[in-house]
């Protein structure tokens, strides 16, 4: 149990018997009043946001996680299945558990599980995947330098927008926060 004056953004934390994650902060001490905290958290069994007013003198339970690397092996159309880097035991989850990470799932690809109690709650993503465009239109050359931007097909199938100078085959970076081209890879 700690303080809620405590409570720091990234923190998860279990409270009504659901685990948050605290997004944002503040501690405030209105005139002659006493002090609160008013935190804004994301319930990670929807990720729904909420805004709770804890007293200064409340206590919360923060939530033991483990993180364990988990290497992306397959899909079989609803399950994905991972596989432990250290121990080698096998586990699949769901699509709706995994969200929008599905897109950026290849073969071999290295992701954190995070677990609460030996069941895992989410998935960490690294800032940015590499991935080999499936389709697209030609490139045209000489066109660098323009803020003109053309469909491309992923390998997962995920469409992503990139400059006209790209060719289908090449493999590019893409950003995992919004799907966005980065850079040629």
């Amino acid at each position: 149990m700690i303080s809620s004056t405590a409570l720091r953004p990234g923190m998860v934390i279990k409270f009504n018997n659901e685990l948050y994650s605290i997004f944002k902060t503040e501690h405030r001490t209105p005139g002659n009043l006493r002090g609160f905290v008013q935190a804004k958290m994301r319930r990670l069994a929807n990720g729904s946001m909420t805004e709770h007013r804890f007293s200064s003198e409340d206590r919360v339970e923060r939530a033991i996680l483990d993180e364990h690397e988990m290497e992306f092996l397959y899909s079989d159309g609803q399950d994905y299945h991972f596989m432990n880097t250290e121990t080698y035991e096998q586990m699949h989850l769901s699509g709706e558990m995994l969200g929008d990470a599905v897109n950026y799932l290849i073969p071999q690809f290295k992701v954190t599980v995070v677990f609460y109690d030996d069941k895992p709650i989410s998935v960490d993503l690294p800032p940015s995947v590499e991935m080999v465009i499936v389709e697209t239109e030609p490139g045209l050359k000489g066109a660098t330098v323009s803020n003109v931007t053309k469909p491309a097909k992923m390998e997962t199938g995920m469409v992503v927008q990139v400059p006209p100078f790209i060719n289908g085959g090449e493999k590019i970076r893409i950003s995992t926060a919004d799907g966005s081209y980065l850079e040629r890879a």
